[in-house]
């Protein structure tokens, strides 16, 4: 049967103390295990505001009720509150997945700081953002992480690089059908991508008659396409006003027999040497504002 990966990406403090526990008690109502991808520095969700002028951004905020979602508070950091830092004063949550028994790895070390700008930064800056998370991840967890899922899906060629040289082997950084080794530069990478395949919950829902009521039957319906997929949620939508509909598709799922993991059970399944080689660039994402990292032809 088709793997179907769990991809949790932890954005804000509140997702972290109060997303996490719900995950938590959904998954292991199900015995199934996932994979947690950590915000381990500052909050500056707020900052995310100045996005107001990026196309299809606020049609977004309308149709999936953003402040019920991160609330008001959340909305502030960075701007009008001073941004907690998440790795401080939530170590112990993060904590607490792993005595669970998932899997943990790195999102960022600043969300909104990685999603708006790493794009266009050059390798000095990328590497002082990727090394604060990795350290962070060390002194909450003894230990280096060694799965990677960037912020917003925004990446550029030398954080592709970097993986490889801060010890990670695998990550899932891009939109995309198929796993695949990265070309970055005309040199094949070592850490393989696994690209989220299948669309979130907030590209969804307000879309084409999709509401919170339907879109977990219509979520179940593109992933029983007879193929792999990687399902990213996030813990302040799955772990918040939406658990209702993670715990419908957890069920769903299982009763289609679907074989559901982490990121590193899917690529158990992988021969990963034989993976094909592709380049990576930007590309557009149905539901989704701005450019995503995405697979293209290798030069």
């Amino acid at each position: 049967m088709p793997f179907l990966a769990l991809k949790i990406d932890v954005d804000t403090l509140r997702g972290t103390r109060e997303g996490i526990p719900t995950l938590l008690r959904l998954l292991d109502r199900r015995q199934v295990s996932a994979t947690f991808l950590f915000s381990l520095g500052p909050d500056h969700t707020g900052r995310a505001l100045k996005r107001v002028f990026r196309p299809g951004f606020l049609a977004k905020v309308r149709r999936t009720s953003v402040t019920s979602h991160y609330g008001i508070r959340t909305l502030l950091y960075g701007t009008l509150l001073p941004g907690p830092d998440i790795g401080r004063l939530a170590a112990e949550t993060m904590r607490s997945v792993d005595r669970a028994g998932h899997e943990i790895g790195v999102h960022t070390w600043d969300h909104i700081l990685w999603q708006d700008h790493v794009a266009g930064k050059d390798p000095t800056w990328t590497r002082r953002q990727m090394r604060l998370a990795v350290d962070r991840f060390g002194e909450i967890f003894g230990r280096a992480p060694k799965v990677h899922g960037a912020a917003g899906w925004q990446m550029n060629d030398a954080a592709y690089a970097l993986e490889e040289e801060l010890g990670f082997t695998l990550a899932s950084d891009v939109r995309g059908d198929a796993p695949f080794r990265p070309v970055v530069g005309g040199r094949a990478l070592g850490v393989p991508q696994l690209p989220t395949t299948l669309p979130t919950l907030d590209e969804l829902i307000g879309v084409d008659g999709i509401t919170p009521e339907n879109v977990a039957e219509h979520l179940l319906k593109l992933s029983l396409d007879g193929r792999d997929h990687v399902y990213t949620l996030h813990a302040e939508l799955e772990g918040g006003q939406l658990a209702p509909v993670f715990e419908a598709l957890l069920a769903d799922w299982s009763h289609a027999g679907l074989r559901l993991g982490s990121m590193t059970g899917y690529a158990a399944t992988l021969n990963l040497d034989a993976l094909p080689l592709k380049g990576v660039g930007m590309g557009t994402v149905p539901g989704r504002s701005g450019m995503l990292a995405v697979p293209v032809s290798p030069t």
